[in-house]
């Protein structure tokens, strides 16, 4: 089976950044791995990869490998591999400019300062594919930032987050059969609609 769609959730590999907020997006891809029986057991192009069909669509799945930082060269190899353009990729990534636990489907846009938004960026040399933000909020006052997005949420902010989750796995699955506008203007209300 070949993917027609590749969905990349950022973060950092390794089990001490698992629980931590700058790793949602592979929050993300794990829960749709889940929902869909989808295995993430393949190690190639600098990622944890497992292909399956969601909605109907052959999807790849991805977690970069490469640490966040270097982020986009995980979505290069990929692109690259499975003969596909930029906005046939949607990135999950996690954004401190939202409050946590909000849902944000973009078809383009700026870094907005995140480091593996940044790489990809780079490495594609386009902002134009779509992406879906989920807000994990700003450091407290005198918090570092890297310390914020590299520390665990509390027990009330971890269940906020894996709502969000939830959600962005909700999009990504929306993104693959609806027209990007159809997906925000049902995901980017700040009620999540039933």
């Amino acid at each position: 089976m070949y993917p027609t769609r590749l969905i990349i959730g950022l973060g950092n590999p390794g089990a001490q950044y698992a629980p931590t907020r700058h790793n949602v997006g592979f929050w993300t891809v794990d829960a749709l791995a889940q929902r869909h029986g989808i295995e993430l057991r393949t190690r190639r192009y600098h990622s944890r990869v497992g292909v399956g069909t969601i909605a109907g669509v052959a999807v790849a799945l991805a977690q970069p490998q490469t640490y966040m930082n270097l982020s986009g060269q995980a979505a290069q190899a990929l692109l690259h591999a499975y003969r596909l353009t930029p906005d046939q990729m949607l990135v999950v990534f996690d954004d401190i400019w939202l409050a946590p636990g909000t849902v944000r489907v973009r078809p383009k846009g700026s870094a907005g300062g995140h480091n593996g938004m940044k790489s990809i960026i780079a490495a594609l040399g386009t902002e134009a594919f779509p992406r879906v933000r989920i807000g994990i909020g700003q450091p407290p006052d005198g918090v570092d930032l890297a310390d914020y997005v590299l520390s665990a949420p509390s027990v009330a902010e971890r269940e906020l987050l894996q709502n969000a989750v939830q959600r962005a796995a909700d999009a990504c699955e929306a993104w693959l059969t609806e027209p990007i506008e159809q997906v925000m203007a049902r995901f980017n209300a700040d009620a999540p609609k039933r």
